[in-house]
Order: structure tokens, then C-alpha cells, then sequence
């Protein structure tokens, strides 16, 4: 068998690190590439061609599940595994509708990361222990698509949010996006009527609620 071509996305490099020599430790699996940001993510698969990304949720400029929607949707044969310190059935559901293949506390034994990878390089999904399906499970039939507020959000939306939540300016966004500041505004407008929000703290305050920014950003 091959060995398994792994790539890691965290923005902090200790953890990166940390992640590799566990990950370099494993018989027949190779550390390819390392991201610090989802667009980074995204830059690197085609170069590299990893079978699976371990992808932590939140970092800079694109976090994880926006990373992860992208990946599929370009690079459907990548599976995802998503890192979190996270055990909430929002997150965990959040993951699984972006398309990762498995949800791995960052609290987790060494052995688990193992079992992880190999239960998704064989095409199975992986949920840590703590998580349990059925949980998930009632909480999707609890919620439904439509119950979970991110999902009202288009992927172009869903960048802007961050990035105001970052602190990015509507020029910034402009920019960094490659869009007229008149395009960025329609945007925030959109957004914020989709949500019911009203000003730029409440954007903030959501996007932290949801796992897209940190609150010490």
C-alpha cells in the first residue's frame, strides 16, 4: 500500500509541529505540506495532492469549513479531517455539511489520530468518541438544513463575514477578493438582512459564536 499523503492546516505553527512529529511517527503515512490558512489550503492541494487535509476551524483570511466546502467541490477525491477543541453538535454538523469526512477533538489520544486517518483513508467517517452520532443525529432532525443560520449564507457571503469580522475594512475586503467596494457593500447588506443583524459588533459577535473567528482576533 502506498504510504498516506497528509497535509496540515492549523495557524499556529507549534501545533503544526506538534501534529507533524505525531503524524511522521505513523507507519506508511507522509506529512506533504503544511498551511497556516484555508486559502492557503487551497493553493497547495493542487501542487502537492494530499489524500487527506487535517484541517483545524479557525484561521485567518478563510477558516476551515469554507476551506472544506471549497476543497470538495474542486478536489472532491481530498478527504477532510477537521481538528477542533470544540464537542458542540453545531460544530460537528457544521464539518460534516462542509464535507469532512471526519471531526477530531484536539484534545484526543495519539492513538485516535491514527484510527482517524485510517478509518477515513478507507472511506468511513470518523467522529471522536465524545461525539456520539446519534447526537448528531437528533440535532439534525431537531434543526433541520434550514435551522442552522450559517446555511442562509452564500460561500461569497460567508468570506466577507469573516473578514469583517477580522477587522478588514470594506476597501480590505475590496482587495483582498478581488472586488469593487460597491460589490463588498451589496454583500454586508445582504448578509445582514439574511441574519437580522444590524451593525458590524453584531457580525462580529456572530461570527464568533459560530466558530468562524476566535474571540482573541
Amino acid at each position: 500500500m502506498k504510504p498516506l499523503r497528509v497535509m496540515l492546516a492549523d495557524d499556529h505553527t507549534l501545533v503544526r509541529a506538534g501534529l507533524r512529529s505525531l503524524v511522521e511517527q505513523m507507519q506508511d503515512v507522509d506529512v506533504v505540506a503544511e498551511a497556516s490558512n484555508g486559502r492557503e489550503v487551497l493553493s497547495l492541494v493542487p501542487t502537492h495532492r494530499p489524500d487527506i487535509v487535517l484541517m483545524d476551524i479557525t484561521m485567518p483570511g478563510m477558516n476551515g469549513f469554507d476551506a472544506a466546502r471549497h476543497l470538495k467541490k474542486d478536489f472532491p477525491e481530498v478527504r477532510i479531517i477537521i481538528l477542533s477543541m470544540h464537542a458542540s453538535e453545531e460544530y460537528v454538523l457544521q464539518a460534516l455539511r462542509a464535507g469532512a469526512s471526519g471531526y477530531l477533538l484536539k484534545d484526543s489520544a495519539t492513538l485516535e489520530l491514527a484510527l482517524a486517518l485510517q478509518a477515513v483513508r478507507r472511506g468511513e467517517t470518523y467522529l471522536s468518541p465524545p461525539i456520539s452520532r446519534q447526537v448528531v443525529e437528533s440535532y439534525l432532525q431537531r434543526v433541520g438544513e434550514g435551522g442552522q443560520p450559517l446555511s442562509l449564507l452564500t460561500g461569497r457571503q460567508r468570506e466577507i463575514l469573516q473578514l469583517i469580522a477580522e477587522g478588514s475594512s470594506t476597501k480590505d475586503i475590496a482587495r483582498k477578493l478581488g472586488l469593487s467596494v460597491k460589490t463588498v457593500e451589496t454583500h454586508r447588506a445582504q448578509l445582514m438582512e439574511r441574519l437580522g443583524i444590524r451593525d458590524v459588533a453584531g457580525l462580529v459577535r456572530f461570527a464568533i459564536r459560530h466558530g468562524l473567528v476566535s474571540p482573541e482576533r
